[in-house]
């Protein structure tokens, strides 16, 4: 017998409440601590436990307060035997149990050699620390929290373009704000009400599955909130949300290159229309598509390929503009330098990517898209804007002037004559200003933050491209 496998003196009793679902004396529960609250797990739930295992006769054949270190899990994902997601789910924080496991409920006739043997009954004492509710954001910033009242039939998904049919059930402070059956496309959502954040959600849901969701306001109404529902801005929300049916949207995989073309312009149409009414982040979600679809062809003839980098140059260029007027820069600089690779001198793409990085204080970068603008094109804008540019970069040459002169208190007393002899090249080049930043005063507190070219061409205010 090794050191992990004590043994007591007599066999465990059999006792304890039946806690199978089928009754059968599969799942016995014994508890030995009171719990604290009357919060149980859910189902994805995340949970973290202590625990000992020994055999009907008493040899322990593991413990985590052995190792010191809790066992976490998620439960009900079949991680874990299937005692152990039936148990864990009626426990509450603090609780101690004992479960008494038959084989069927645990290693079966195979066992887990060397330590369990084939049909074995199995003895847990289970304690449980902590429960944290599944988050279904790709940052895991507890945006979307799911908890899983009712398990769903199958393992299938809705995808982004399937057709679902719930029934919701949306809370605000605790008092119901909406109730009802809807059927709509995932993606077009909030033509029907249903915020981002149960779109999100409904992906990782199962066909019957019952899930309460909690959104943060960036994944509900956002600042704007929802005057139709009598919601404020930046709301906490929570809804109950039974998935009764969908049908999965064709996968890229499944359509030829004529569906996918055919679908790009449809989808690339909605992201317009979603656009000019400022929901950018919906208008995101079909330009993306039109990515995903198109991205890795391969093969195409001469008009298949023409049309698709056409369309996948609309995409980035009009994606570029969503990020920019929601102040995700980086992701706006990543667009345009997609678009630059399929339109090396882009107009649209040098200038967005220079507004981008302007709002991102990367002032040299900038005025560097905005100087190749206008050396390929008679473009205004572009010309106040490295006006602009070499402002901030003086401005930033000034401070960092005032925080070396506190810090070196000598070079504060040293003649202008000398500072002249020090300039740097960015300091020369950010001494001369255009005439244009003359010319246009009015609009250099604008900073570039997302507005639209305007060119000596018939450009419209925020014009997406149509390129298609």
């Amino acid at each position: 017998m090794t050191a992990g496998e004590e043994k007591t003196e007599q066999q465990i009793p059999i006792e304890g409440e039946d806690i199978s679902p089928k009754k059968d004396g599969g799942v016995l529960k014994l508890i030995k601590k009171d719990g604290i609250g009357d919060e149980t797990p859910m189902t994805g739930d995340k949970v973290s436990v202590h625990y000992t295992g020994v055999l009907l006769d008493g040899t322990k054949f593991d413990s985590s307060r052995d190792r010191d270190d809790y066992f976490t899990f998620d439960l009900g994902k079949g991680q874990v035997i299937k005692a152990w997601d039936i148990a864990v789910a009626t426990m509450k924080i603090n609780e101690v149990c004992q479960i008494i496991c038959k084989p069927e409920y645990a290693y079966g006739s195979a066992g887990s050699p060397p330590k369990i043997p084939p049909n074995a009954i199995l003895v847990f004492e289970i304690e449980l620390f902590e429960i944290k509710a599944e988050d279904l954001t790709e940052d895991e910033d507890g945006g979307i929290i799911r908890r899983i009242r009712k398990k769903g039939e199958s393992y299938s998904k809705p995808n982004e373009g399937a057709s679902v049919e719930i029934h919701l059930e949306g809370k605000y402070q605790g008092t119901t704000f909406d109730s009802r059956d809807v059927s709509f496309i995932i993606g077009d959502g909030e033509e029907h009400n249903v915020p981002p954040g149960i779109e999100k959600a409904l992906q990782e849901m199962e066909k019957g599955e019952e899930a309460i969701i909690s959104l943060k306001p960036k994944y509900g109404f956002g600042e704007s909130g929802n005057s139709k529902l009598n919601i404020p801005p930046s709301a906490n929300l929570v809804y109950e949300v039974v998935l009764k049916n969908f049908e999965k949207a064709k996968e890229s995989w499944e359509m030829n290159i004529d569906e996918k073309l055919e679908q790009s312009l449809i989808v690339k149409e909605k992201g317009t229309l979603y656009f000019k009414v400022r929901k950018y982040k919906q208008a995101t979600i079909h330009y993306k598509k039109i990515v995903s679809w198109l991205e890795h062809e391969s093969g195409l003839n001469e008009e298949n390929l023409k049309q698709s980098n056409a369309l996948r140059l609309a995409a980035h260029l009009n994606l570029a503009m969503c990020y920019i007027k929601m102040d995700e820069n980086l992701q706006a600089v990543e667009n345009c330098e997609k678009a630059l690779e399929l339109d090396a001198n882009n107009e649209k793409a040098l200038f967005r990517m220079g507004e981008a990085r302007l709002a991102m204080n990367d002032y040299e970068l900038a005025k560097e898209n905005f100087q190749k603008l206008v050396q390929l094109y008679p473009n205004k804008a572009a010309k106040v804007q490295i006006g602009i540019c070499q402002k901030k970069i003086r401005e930033q040459l000034d401070l960092e002037k005032k925080i070396y002169a506190k810090m070196f208190p000598k070079f504060a007393n040293t003649s202008d004559q000398q500072k002249v002899v020090l300039k740097t090249k960015s300091e020369k080049e950010a001494a001369v200003v255009i005439t244009e930043e003359e010319e246009n005063k009015e609009n250099l507190d604008e900073g570039g933050k997302g507005e639209p070219m305007e060119m000596e061409t018939t450009h419209k205010p925020q014009e997406l491209d149509a390129t298609a």
